[in-house]
């Protein structure tokens, strides 16, 4: 009897307390005030359009930029190694001592210039004793010529005296091309390196003794896939830049494409020279390359966020009524953080740009603004 009680008198607390939440509420917003009556529809809707637009479906803002046709310049970067015009290590090609050197280190040289002396004493006395020969054989020509005309002496010791003079020319032009060889000139104009040898080193035949550079037009070596062997020329313009110098850049041109691709890489060696009037360009440093192609005035450029990866393919999103569409494009060109797009879309698209990613084809958007298409 007693749990009876206490359950009866609960269930009576409970009923009073629902009682009296009911009568505060009836008299906090009465029902015949027009206020709260507007207030509910309006609270509804406000929920309504929050979860519209968080929904999967709501529209998605975003940027778009418009594509318009613009003038690049198609160009092909590649690395290579800069060289001298013309590059030569002098080595005597006899043995000798050395008894002067005419030139100072890093000196500019000119063509002919004595540069490495080596002692030519004997040689000297060589060619003077050929001379002397030449001579005396050329005298006795002269006189047996003399005595032919009065028939003194028989044709045949005249021809014996002219044989004796071309024996004694040809030993002097031997002995004074083995004085030549005792003097080691200049191939060309240009800067010697720094040398390893002294006055009074002797040295054998063969040792190196100075590097000559020309450096006043350089080579550059690189080498380029053999996809873009239709498209190469001599004469297309390339620009240089090296490392060692930021900001410097020099122009040149393709000078000579070997008719050979290497068959290891599947690349085409490439050539090209360029002026180095001041200077500053050494053979051997690193440069990168950039082979000038031509003008296409239709380019259709883009930022570089427009465009989506997936493996090794890449496509946009277009805006066609308020509806994103998924476009696969090929790239072209890149310059300043804008790439070209080569297929798969028309002057015109508005192609979007920024914003919330879009995530499907035929997802709908709304257009918050154009971004100024690249010039």
């Amino acid at each position: 009897m007693a749990k009876h009680t206490v359950t009866v008198v609960a269930l009576v607390g409970l009923l009073a307390a629902g009682a009296a939440a009911y009568y505060l509420n009836q008299r906090a917003a009465p029902a015949g005030d027009p206020a709260a009556a507007k207030a509910e529809p309006a609270k509804a809707a406000a929920g309504k359009s929050a979860v519209a637009a968080k929904g999967p479906g709501g529209p998605v803002p975003v940027e778009v930029v418009e594509l318009k046709p613009v003038r690049v310049q198609e160009s092909i970067t590649a690395v290579g190694s800069l060289r001298s015009n013309e590059s030569v290590v002098l080595r005597p090609e006899v043995s000798g001592r050395i008894a002067s050197i005419g030139f100072r280190d890093g000196q500019t040289v000119r063509r002919g210039q004595l540069l490495v002396g080596l002692d030519a004493t004997l040689n000297e006395a060589e060619v003077a004793q050929a001379q002397a020969e030449f001579d005396l054989a050329a005298s006795n020509l002269k006189r047996t010529e003399d005595l032919a005309r009065q028939s003194f002496v028989s044709s045949s010791a005249q021809d014996q005296a002219a044989s004796t003079v071309q024996v004694a020319e040809a030993r002097l032009k031997l002995a004074e091309a083995r004085l030549a060889k005792m003097r080691i000139l200049a191939p060309f104009d240009g800067v010697v390196g720094i040398r390893n040898v002294s006055i009074g080193d002797y040295v054998k035949d063969g040792a190196d003794l100075i590097n000559v550079e020309d450096i006043r037009r350089l080579k550059v070596d690189f080498r380029l896939p053999e996809r873009y062997f239709t498209q190469l020329k001599t004469g297309l313009p390339v620009e240089v830049v090296a490392d060692a110098l930021p900001g410097a850049r020099y122009l040149g041109s393709v000078d000579a494409i070997n008719p050979r691709v290497d068959a290891s890489g599947r690349s085409l060696e490439v050539r090209a020279k360029l002026d180095n009037t001041d200077g500053r360009l050494r053979p051997g440093m690193f440069a990168r390359v950039r082979v000038l192609l031509g003008d296409r005035p239709d380019a259709l450029m883009v930022p570089e966020e427009a465009v989506v990866p997936l493996g090794d393919e890449f496509f946009v999103y277009t805006v066609a009524d308020g509806k994103a569409r998924r476009a696969p494009v090929k790239l072209g060109v890149r310059r300043e953080a804008q790439v070209e797009l080569r297929e798969g879309v028309s002057a015109g698209d508005l192609v979007v740009t920024a914003g919330i990613r879009v995530q499907r084809d035929g997802q709908p958007v709304r257009v918050l603004g154009t971004v100024a298409a690249p010039r």
